[in-house]
């Protein structure tokens, strides 16, 4: 099977846009919100994910794989390939009551794979990439049809935020009404389903689960009664909030991974299996309230220690990839842009220079190493308590306290952390003090990267909220 491959991967890579549209992969791009490196089965945890542990066993589980510390900007650097600290959108994420939205100007992932001939580009779930304004709808941004909800943390039954329902397919309001995991598996699958003999598709999935609010049916729930009763949870003499949150967490994600394989299943009913690419990620780490989630990495959701930005992740594509094997060189979300680019055959990018690279070579075997920094960053609650980290192949720099881009990295308000990543994965033994000149190089590094950031970026999470009223049902209609 190994020289069909080589040539199948030769006759693709070496493509153009235009050309060989018949051997070009389906792409299907499944991302969880907020699911820890605890949360999946094939890590050990005590949750069951049978379609994500599928997913991983039969394809190359990418067991370095980074994101940013929270939702919008993990979003913004998978669509695009870039850091969106470049764009302004790195500092946090777009609430409910903020008029900002991906950068016009950046070209997305949609939009590359239009012009390889991927007719077909569907967005089934949550966007949190601006949504007050028609040019950042994803029907603007490269994708031919949506079906999902603007804002992140809406209510899982009856899809409101702020008061309003937000729920929608293209740019109308729907009411559709049921549990939202499971509307927007379904979503996918039929999407897959109706299109899967129309040439290569592209289907992103950004589920909302297991973010909050913590909901899901009673069905999922009495699987995991041994966590806790979450009916109570809150009652006098019941258990902690921390146990009503794993048990509901735990049902979410069962909920989540029971979708993904109706999703898996409409793949394999299309009869293109082999040649579909999927790749799952989670967007961030698990939640701090339950501790058990990023276990045994140190952090949660937020943070920029491991447990914060190092995920779960695989991705499975039977006529390209060799599966069962595990991939342990860092990747990030900001090289899923460039790899699904040259798989796809589009050799000029069009855009801004990619901070990503395409790591085909690493998922394929051939390449054993990636010599580059990989960087985090969050300033959610202002510019006095902001995290930012570097990551090389054998160090890890953290800074935490006051904004770094004037070139303070050291004082008393700053906390900083030197590990020797590749030696100590969990973060145990702060070497800052035995190795200040790495620290040094490295910290040069960081602070050139978070003068990035331009004017007039994505504020801090809470400014502009009182006083904010949501449009009627999240209307959102395209300008004439």
């Amino acid at each position: 099977m190994i020289v069909p491959i080589l040539i199948f991967i030769s006759l693709l890579v070496g493509s153009s846009s235009g050309a060989n549209a018949a051997v070009k992969p389906n792409i299907v791009f499944i991302l969880a919100d907020d699911l820890g490196w605890a949360d999946v089965g094939y890590h050990g945890g005590y949750i069951k994910t049978p379609n994500i542990d599928r997913l991983a066993r039969e394809g190359v589980e990418l067991d370095s794989f980074y994101v940013a510390p929270m939702c919008s900007p993990t979003r913004a650097g998978l669509l695009t390939g870039r850091y969106p600290i470049r764009f302004g959108l790195a500092r946090a994420v777009i609430p409910p009551w903020r008029n900002f939205g991906l950068d016009t100007g950046e070209i997305t992932l949609a939009v590359v794979l239009g012009k390889a001939g991927y007719a077909h580009r569907g967005a089934f779930g949550k966007w949190h990439l601006g949504h007050h304004d028609p040019k950042w709808h994803p029907l603007a941004r490269g994708f031919t049809h949506f079906h999902g909800h603007y804002n992140g943390a809406i209510d899982y039954f009856t899809h409101e935020r702020e008061g309003e329902r937000d729920w929608h397919v293209n740019y109308e309001p729907s009411d559709e009404q049921g549990y939202s995991t499971n509307l927007i598996a379904d979503g996918a699958a039929n999407f897959i389903k109706e299109h899967s003999k129309d040439g290569p598709y592209f289907c992103y999935v950004p589920f909302n689960a297991p973010h909050s609010p913590f909901q899901v049916p009673a069905k999922y729930l009495q699987q995991y009664a041994h966590l806790g009763n979450a009916k109570t949870a809150n009652a006098k003499g019941g258990r902690k909030i921390a146990g009503h949150r794993k048990q509901i967490l735990a049902a979410m994600t069962a909920c989540m991974d029971e979708g993904i394989g109706r999703i898996l299943k409409a793949i394999e009913e299309s009869g293109e299996a082999d040649n579909t690419i999927v790749w799952f990620s989670s967007d961030n780490g698990g939640i701090g309230a339950v501790k058990e989630n990023n276990l045994p990495l140190r952090g949660n959701k937020l943070d920029v220690f491991e447990g914060g930005v190092r995920v779960p992740a695989c991705v499975r594509w039977p006529a390209g990839l060799k599966g069962g094997r595990k991939v342990t060189v860092p990747l990030s979300h900001i090289d899923v842009l460039p790899t699904l680019m040259h798989i796809s055959g589009v050799k000029e990018h069009d855009g801004k220079p990619l901070d990503g690279k395409n790591v085909l070579p690493i998922l394929t075997g051939k390449q054993k190493r990636l010599d580059r920094n990989l960087y985090s960053y969050h300033g959610q609650a202002g510019a006095h308590v902001e995290e930012i980290a570097i990551r090389s192949p054998e160090w890890k720099l953290i800074v935490l306290g006051p904004d770094i881009s004037k070139g303070e990295w050291r004082t008393p308000k700053h906390q900083v952390h030197l590990f020797a990543i590749d030696k100590d994965p969990f973060e145990k033994t702060n070497l800052i003090s035995k190795h200040p000149k790495v620290a040094k190089q490295l910290a040069e590094k960081l602070i050139a990267f978070r003068r990035l950031q331009p004017k007039g970026g994505v504020p801090v999470y809470q400014g502009g909220r009182q006083g904010f009223a949501p449009p009627k049902a999240w209307r959102l209609s395209p300008k004439d």
